[in-house]
């Protein structure tokens, strides 16, 4: 996890928000949900977000487990994000996420 194994003692709703927490993360998820991509790829289909966020957003997440960073011995180097099968057990979450969202939008729409 993020910090410390200290963590692992938290409520299962406060371990997830702490790995997936925040605008972006959860942006980059649904993203690679759709499969690998490489940085600018997610940079472009990540709307507000800028190039020093989305590489400390994309470090968490490879720090916690949930994407693979492959780095390809070329120039410039290609660089390409994937997720882990642990990131993709997150589908379910991202699915209800998207069904509340539409949800709401007819309610308020």
């Amino acid at each position: 996890m993020s910090s410390n194994q200290d963590n692992l003692t938290l409520c299962p709703v406060e371990i997830t928000l702490t790995l997936i927490g925040g605008k972006w993360k959860i942006l980059i998820l649904r993203d690679l949900m759709q499969g690998t991509k490489r940085f600018n790829q997610l940079l472009k289909s990540i709307n507000g977000i800028n190039q020093k966020v989305l590489t400390q957003q994309l470090r968490s997440m490879e720090k916690d487990g949930l994407i693979i960073r492959k780095v390809y011995p070329e120039v410039p180097p290609k660089v390409e994000y994937t997720l882990t099968e642990l990131g993709l057990s997150l589908k379910p979450i991202l699915d209800a996420m998207y069904e509340w969202g539409e949800k709401y939008k007819k309610i308020k729409g």
